[in-house]
């Protein structure tokens, strides 16, 4: 069974900075890809960011220049650096893991994210 458990969601002023992280209960190095989705309220889940094997990672748009992703396979841990934040990134910040061969997606709980202006 899949776990993944995100912290460092919190409140932060715009201009700030938060760091999430997705801790995994085995190897991230056995999903073909880890990100980062968001849903705000009264919308769609929408993709933020993810970092497979081989390839640079990709971001949303919205989020690049400003947001980092990165990983730590001794910890099995996969983080969200948010810099510059915005009201707007205001949002529940979900984990994301996938196996495509099995095509198979597991999410973790979400964390909040809350932007003041």
């Amino acid at each position: 069974q899949v776990q993944l458990v995100e912290s460092g969601g919190g409140v932060v002023q715009a201009g700030g900075s938060l760091k999430l992280s997705c801790a995994a209960s085995g190897s991230i190095f056995s999903f073909n890809a880890m990100g980062w989705y968001r849903q705000a309220p009264g919308k769609q889940r929408e993709f933020v960011a993810h970092i497979t094997g081989g390839t640079s990672p990709n971001y949303a748009d919205s989020v690049k220049g400003r947001f980092t992703i990165s990983r730590d396979g001794a910890k099995n841990t996969v983080y969200l650096q948010m810099n510059s934040l915005k009201p707007e990134d205001t949002a529940v910040y979900y984990c994301n893991a996938a196996r495509w061969l099995y095509d198979a997606n597991y999410w973790g709980q979400g964390t909040q994210v809350t932007v003041s202006s």
